[in-house]
């Protein structure tokens, strides 16, 4: 794989040392998270059957357009999330950083899905 960037190539050999370890099962699903500069996304994905069971992102309609941190709007997501995966029936999952650190703004979006009971 050709990546020009050296930040994005650090990123993908991390993600790629965490995806040998950590995979989604349908019992214990794995919790993926993406951030861009402006938003920030998560998915609880079932590995083996290939699906992604739940999304939640702060583009979502529901989400509240006014101006917040962006720590703050990984906190809305992440409490969003927990909310929909206790809908569903899913109590624990496997959580992938996706080789980014756990500062900031996934560990804020974590720490609230923690908060409103979803155990990792």
């Amino acid at each position: 794989m050709a990546i020009k960037n050296r930040k994005q190539y650090r990123r993908f050999r991390i993600k790629q040392r965490i995806r040998k370890i950590i995979s989604g099962t349908p019992e214990r699903p794995r919790l993926t998270v993406y951030r861009s500069n402006k938003e920030i996304y998560v998915q609880i994905v079932d590995d083996l059957g290939g699906k992604t069971l739940l999304a939640a992102s702060s583009t979502s309609k529901d989400f509240s357009k006014e101006k917040i941190t962006k720590k703050d709007q990984a906190m809305h997501v992440g409490k969003e999330i927990a909310q929909k995966a206790k809908d569903a029936g899913i109590e624990t999952v496997v959580f992938d950083r996706n080789g980014y650190l756990y500062h900031g703004r996934i560990k804020s979006l974590a720490e609230a899905a923690r908060k409103e009971g979803l155990k990792f």
